[in-house]
């Protein structure tokens, strides 16, 4: 029997109990690897049900860091967490935007169900200002989710980082390049994500607190009102959407800081 843990929580340094016992006997940061790992932390549903069976506790896991890496920008990132960050948003919290490559397109966000009011944009171009960034508004705990675009980030910075997630009850997502798989992180939740056919995104978990993944799933991305025009010239069929349907608003990001 093999028995995992994060050296990061303070619950290894305490004598772990028997692996006889049922899996709720263990530590929070102790799981078996033939079964799902269980934590105290909150979690919130992905809006995508294969994708939730998936992931530890059934949904994303707060108060960490969670890795989604990309094989180039732009394949559909941001719809991939708009399920999440919509009730997030129309439920009054924050969510950051930091760093990302391009500047968001407010309409299409809007689209897909986010409440501009609370969604803040917040510019840096280098690299250290954003680990700092990303540092301090993880130990602020004032937001419902983060997101950010962490290219050129070290080991050392994402555990520098995954420390202070602890600190709060946020959603953390950290964009990286997909040939950050082979480096050493401590996320514990990373993910492959790759353009798939009609819009779609083949997500292939390589990391969790649980048993090694099988396939990819490819979840349909819902394709916002105001990009309908670009897909139909690019002769792209509308993939189904996993989104209620919603009533689009056009107004701009609350915010624009620049660091």
């Amino acid at each position: 029997m093999i028995a995992f843990a994060d050296a990061t929580d303070t619950a290894f340094s305490r004598q772990l109990p028997s692996l006889s016992g049922d899996q709720a006997a263990l530590p929070d940061a102790v799981w078996r690897a033939s079964q799902m790992g269980a934590s105290r932390a909150r979690a919130t549903p992905s809006g995508y049900r294969t994708l939730d069976r998936e992931l530890p506790n059934g949904g994303w896991p707060a108060s960490v860091l969670i890795e989604l890496l990309l094989s180039q920008n732009g394949i559909g990132e941001l719809r991939l967490l708009a399920p999440t960050l919509a009730v997030l948003t129309q439920a009054g919290k924050t969510v950051i935007l930091l760093a990302p490559p391009h500047i968001p397109f407010a309409p299409a966000l809007a689209d897909l169900g986010l409440d501009l009011q609370h969604v803040i944009l917040i510019q840096t171009d280098k690299p250290m200002d954003r680990i700092w960034a990303v540092e301090q508004t993880l130990k602020s705990a004032s937001f419902g989710a983060l997101l950010c675009w962490l290219p050129q980030a070290r080991p050392d910075h994402l555990r520098r980082l995954q420390l202070a997630a602890g600190s709060g009850e946020g959603l953390c997502f950290v964009f990286r390049p997909a040939a950050a798989q082979r480096e050493s992180s401590p996320a514990p939740l990373r993910i492959l994500c790759q353009a798939s056919p009609c819009g779609r995104m083949a997500v292939d978990i390589i990391k969790r607190r649980g048993p090694v993944f099988g396939q990819p799933v490819v979840l349909p991305l819902a394709v916002p009102a105001a990009l309908h025009k670009p897909f139909a010239q690019q002769g792209l069929r509308m993939p189904a959407s996993p989104l209620a349907p919603v009533t689009p608003v056009v107004v701009p990001l609350r915010s624009v800081v620049t660091a």
